[in-house]
């Protein structure tokens, strides 16, 4: 059957097992581990003020970069940025939010995967990893199917 004979009793059959797998979503380990830890992060004054260094520092940063490396503080801008970025990654809340986020987007991955691969395997769904695990012809492995 294809979409354009879905009937209107398909289409809401179709609707309801959507809203209950947001709803499972909404009620899973990962998204409540996710709200926790984004909750700690922006009441947490140390953070605050790391985040808010940061910003300032990238500001800094992108001021310079609109010139790039022939801007006099460009390697000092993107060093203090580079810097904050890290002693804010040593937070322990900070690490724990990212790590609960990076689960979170695992969990939505797979279900996109997975709906995708039910239509069509053909179906390429966006990650958010910059580093795929997939290999494709531009890795050196090409599986024959690219063409």
């Amino acid at each position: 059957m294809s979409v354009y004979e879905l009937t209107d009793l398909d289409m809401s059959t179709l609707l309801m097992e959507a809203y209950d797998l947001g709803d499972m979503i909404n009620a899973s380990e990962e998204l409540n581990d996710y709200l926790f830890w984004k909750k700690e992060i922006e009441k947490d004054a140390e953070v605050q003020i790391k985040v808010n260094q940061f910003l300032k520092k990238k500001e800094i940063y992108e001021d310079c970069e609109r010139f790039g490396q022939f801007h006099p503080d460009y390697h000092s801008a993107l060093e203090e940025v580079q810097k904050v970025e890290k002693e804010l990654n040593e937070l322990n809340k900070v690490r724990k939010f990212k790590e609960s986020e990076e689960k979170i987007d695992l969990l939505l991955y797979s279900i996109s995967k997975t709906l995708a691969h039910e239509i069509s395997e053909e179906i390429k769904v966006p990650s958010n990893n910059p580093l795929p695990t997939v290999a494709g012809c531009g890795s050196g492995g090409c599986s024959g199917k690219c063409s």
